[in-house]
């Protein structure tokens, strides 16, 4: 009579797949956290630019008079038909007021 034994997985075996899978994690995890924050800081920085180059835009327009503050190019169809960008670190828009006729990359910190 033959003895038909059934091949399986042993507790030992899932144990040290569980803790190579979570070994991997921990060192992914945080990874993926700083990839997410440097993203939003470089589009942060993106959407600065692209105000900076539609305050040009204003200028050209109006006889190189510059804007007060940049609600007035924010707020305005033909230069945001899209609305005004919001800071992707922040969550909200930028600061109102402008240094020489721009808004200031260095003034705009993150947390």
């Amino acid at each position: 009579m033959r003895y038909s034994y059934k091949r399986g997985v042993t507790l030992i075996e899932l144990l040290i797949v569980v803790l190579i899978l979570g070994a991997l994690a921990a060192i992914a995890i945080p990874r993926l956290s700083q990839s997410a924050d440097t993203a939003k800081k470089n589009a942060c920085a993106t959407n600065i630019d692209i105000i900076n180059s539609q305050i040009e835009l204003y200028a050209a327009d109006n006889d190189g008079v510059y804007p007060a503050t940049l609600t007035v190019v924010t707020n305005s169809i033909t230069y945001f038909p899209d609305g005004p960008p919001i800071c992707p670190v922040i969550d909200a828009n930028y600061p109102d007021t402008l240094v020489n006729d721009r808004v200031d990359k260095s003034a705009h910190n993150h947390p």
